[in-house]
């Protein structure tokens, strides 16, 4: 499935019906009065987040969405039908905007919650609302009001517990290919991984938690180099963050230096997140290797994703931070 992690759609509620004018008629009634029924409602279009979902591709084929009109109303004081609803599936994680002035109209961040995005109009009402008693037999009645209408800017922001971060062939695509169900694409050159990639990752009985691996960052992503912010949006909402680099690498600080700067220039707030240091690839690291301590506080695992070392010890860390920041609220855990 391809993933498409933005879109911009048009979506209109449906028009109110408008009221009638209508006049009571019956043999021994000669002034029945007025009678006219009020339109329906325009329906209403809704988003609501589905886990089930997890790319925007959908969006990609249609264009427009527009709920039905209400019906008019009759005579005989009878009201039109309202307008069928419209409900919008998007995945959980999707931030809406509206195109026209940019603003953020919702946030789709947990499973099934729903959104009234466009509000349909109402129907208008039938002649027997403006009678009085100087105006006894009003001849006309009102039209129904517009549906709202936006054109809205769609974009994805994968939701996981745990995000991989680091220079292309750090090691991502094969730590996240071992520890869960996920397949990704695996070269020994660099951006094999051309989208994100989410796995479960099993953690003894009855537990589990979301990893997701981004694709490779490199110096200047942050203005639009290699793969660029395409992806980086993705660490938004990522509750903790693995800053991996290979042991391979010419200079490991500097390496893990320049990923926590693009982080910040990205974003300042991704830096306040919880990480780890992570040290790819011992299988391959000289014989004299140390592991180095990058950053005070922040703990450096190092780990071989091929031979297994290290990894009991990296699911242990990941699950007690997990846990720790799942009884955050959501908007503290991950916006």
């Amino acid at each position: 499935m391809k993933f498409v992690d933005s879109a911009k759609i048009s979506v209109k509620a449906g028009d109110g019906g408008r009221g009638c004018v209508s006049f009571r008629r019956e043999k021994f009634v000669p002034k029945g009065g007025p009678d006219g029924g009020d339109g329906g409602r325009g329906g209403h279009v809704y988003l609501r987040a589905n886990r089930q979902l997890a790319t925007l591709l959908d969006f990609k084929y249609r264009k427009s969405y527009i709920a039905d009109r209400g019906a008019h109303g009759l005579g005989a004081r009878k009201t039109g039908k309202d307008g069928g609803d419209i409900v919008i599936g998007v995945p959980c994680g999707t931030v809406v905007r509206n195109a026209g002035t940019g603003e953020v109209m919702c946030d789709m961040v947990e499973d099934g919650q729903e959104v009234l995005i466009c509000k349909g109009g109402r129907g208008g009402w039938g002649n027997q609302h403006f009678a009085t008693a100087t105006r006894q037999a009003p001849r006309f009645a009102q039209p129904g009001e517009k549906g709202e209408e936006y054109e809205l800017e769609m974009e994805l922001k994968l939701m996981a517990d745990v995000g991989l971060v680091g220079f292309p062939n750090a090691g991502k695509s094969t730590l996240i290919s071992v520890l869960s169900a996920a397949r990704p694409k695996i070269a020994d050159y660099p951006f094999t991984t051309l989208v994100p990639n989410l796995g479960i990752v099993r953690y003894e009985e009855y537990k589990s938690f979301v990893m997701a691996d981004i694709p490779g960052i490199i110096e200047g992503a942050a203005e639009g180099r290699g793969l660029g912010i395409q992806f980086l949006r993705h660490i938004e909402r990522t509750k903790i963050l693995l800053i991996m680099v290979s042991a391979d690498s010419a200079d490991i600080a500097a390496e893990y230096a320049t990923l926590l700067k693009e982080l910040e220039k990205f974003d300042p707030a991704l830096l306040s997140k919880p990480r780890f240091a992570v040290i790819t690839k011992m299988d391959i690291a000289p014989g004299d290797f140390s592991v180095p301590e990058l950053e005070p506080g922040v703990r450096v695992l190092a780990i071989s994703s091929v031979a297994g070392h290290g990894l009991k010890a990296l699911k242990d860390e990941l699950w007690k931070q997990v846990s720790q920041q799942n009884r955050l609220p959501v908007e503290n855990a991950g916006n």
